[in-house]
């Protein structure tokens, strides 16, 4: 016997009475054409007041509209009881806080110890079964809000919120210098660097890409930098404020120019130390505080779309990690 998750509901309003179902199903609950011929194949997974019908039907003012999704497992991700925060739950969507190094999915070398493992042991733990659908990505190193979709109607309705521009991703940065002006938009196309395909750079024949800032607080060796992402590329925060001289404070691959000209050795402490006397006081000060923190200082701290259910705008929020707060205080200081 087929088990469904628990269903998404439709009534239709007095405006919509004659509609096709067909079009109620892809205009106003936003079901994909190939999620609709996945759900044609299940007994319940379009249903009309409780009974399964053709898409092609007209309905009438007052219909329940229903989808139901067969339930589904993550055979592929061995389940590992791997703690990690979670920020809200319910049957459709899971938010959590990511933490650094902590992968999200499993990839080529990295089969285990990623957030998915986590979360996939957490729910057959509570008997549940869910298959893992990050809907967007964070960097290994990178902080904060993280959504889960519990079934592919959810995972493509956010998605689709996405491409839209509906969704709202704010982060925090702590950056070297302070940026100018302390308020605006860096509007750099990004693409592969061709001398280095783990690294992006700006130019003028890559992807079109977006990102606004806002200054928090300055002080004489970096600044708090808040961000939010008008487009989705990989590492665009850490690509674009390299852009405009302002790095991200622990980034090892978009380093400070400082660097340039400068051995690759110092990649420790006692390296850098070592090399301090034969190095400016500003290029000393850049080389201490990255060294202060373990990775890029960027965390995702705000996440907000319209819960795919409900229809309900929805923002959750993730408080400044640890390590950023102690940077924080020395750049303070």
């Amino acid at each position: 016997m087929t088990s469904y998750y628990p269903p998404i509901t439709y009534i239709v309003p007095e405006a919509e009475d004659g509609w096709l179902l067909k079009t109620i199903l892809f205009r106003r609950m936003q079901v994909s054409r190939k999620l609709q011929s996945r759900l044609k194949l299940t007994e319940q997974g379009i249903t009309l007041n409780g009974r399964r019908v053709y898409i092609s039907v007209h309905v009438q003012a007052g219909d329940v509209v229903e989808i139901r999704m067969e339930k589904e497992t993550s055979d592929d991700i061995l389940p590992q009881p791997i703690p990690f925060e979670i920020l809200y739950e319910d049957e459709h969507i899971l938010i959590v806080n990511k933490e650094a190094s902590m992968i999200v999915h499993p990839t080529h070398g990295h089969y285990t110890g990623t957030l998915a493992n986590g979360v996939v042991d957490y729910w057959l733990k509570k008997g549940e079964a869910y298959r893992f659908r990050a809907v967007h990505r964070l960097d290994q190193e990178t902080t904060g809000v993280l959504a889960i979709a519990k079934n592919p109607y959810v995972h493509q309705h956010i998605s689709e919120q996405m491409i839209g521009n509906r969704v709202d991703k704010k982060y925090l940065a702590l950056v070297h210098g302070t940026p100018n002006p302390q308020q605006g938009e860096i509007d750099g196309p990004i693409d592969r660097d061709p001398e280095d395909p783990h690294r992006r750079i700006v130019t003028p024949d890559g992807y079109p890409s977006l990102t606004k800032y806002e200054v928090l607080e300055s002080w004489k060796k970096g600044s708090l930098v808040k961000l939010k992402l008008e487009t989705g590329r990989t590492h665009q925060i850490r690509v674009h404020m390299t852009s405009i001289g302002c790095p991200l404070i622990g980034d090892k691959l978009y380093r400070h120019s400082v660097y340039a000209g400068i051995a690759e050795a110092m990649d420790s402490e006692q390296e850098a130390e070592s090399m301090q006397n034969m190095l400016p006081e500003s290029a000393r000060n850049i080389i201490q505080l990255d060294h202060a923190i373990p990775r890029q200082a960027l965390h995702a701290y705000e996440l907000s779309f319209e819960h795919p259910a409900t229809h309900q705008m929805m923002t959750f929020e993730a408080p400044l990690p640890e390590d950023m707060q102690q940077l924080l205080q020395r750049l303070k200081s």
